[in-house]
């Protein structure tokens, strides 16, 4: 079982992904097989249907498919744009929802994964509200997203200089949280 971990950030200083990063080293702590990636690795143009219909995916479209589809449970970090997630990110899960081959199954880029989701802000209410909005797209595609999750407030100083959580409390959470995906994620997949 691997578990991928990720931002909805390609920003260089990111506190997602140093959220993602964090959840990363719990999970490998855990023994867990994890794979964390940039989204800055994995350029792509805007959703556009004539350009699908014209040239298929994108090459990098592809290349992140094929390693999200690798990996059975999926951790995001999400930051959050005016109450809802990054269009970075929703621009990646439209391209990677697309099929590019023949008779590839609806949405199989999505069957039987499971999802937690979090979210860290320098704000008061921790990217919570972005994160509504990601649960549902992901439901809707047919997902399972785990219940918990952690909106990091006051994110810019919850970190050490190793992208370390400084607050227990915090790090308890997001320890939970990737625990609880490794869980159900080998429940599903058993």
């Amino acid at each position: 079982m691997k578990l991928l971990f990720m931002a909805g950030s390609a920003r260089q200083g990111s506190l997602n992904k140093k959220l993602a990063k964090a959840a990363e080293a719990l999970a490998q702590e855990a023994g867990y097989e994890t794979t964390l990636v940039d989204l800055r690795d994995f350029p792509m143009p805007l959703y556009d249907g004539d350009l699908e219909a014209e040239s298929g995916l994108p090459e990098k479209a592809i290349a992140f498919k094929e390693l999200f589809t690798a990996h059975q449970g999926v951790f995001i970090a999400s930051p959050e744009y005016n109450s809802s997630f990054s269009p970075l990110l929703k621009n990646t899960l439209d391209w990677i929802s697309r099929p590019h081959y023949e008779k590839e199954p609806r949405l199989s880029a999505y069957q039987n994964k499971v999802f937690a989701i979090s979210a860290a802000s320098p704000g008061g209410l921790g990217g919570l509200r972005g994160l509504v909005p990601l649960r549902m797209l992901l439901g809707n595609v047919g997902t399972l997203v785990i219940p918990e999750q952690l909106a990091l407030s006051n994110a810019a100083s919850a970190f050490d200089e190793n992208d370390k959580l400084t607050n227990e409390s915090y790090r308890k959470t997001l320890q939970n949280i990737v625990s609880r995906l490794g869980s159900v994620t080998q429940q599903v997949h058993a």
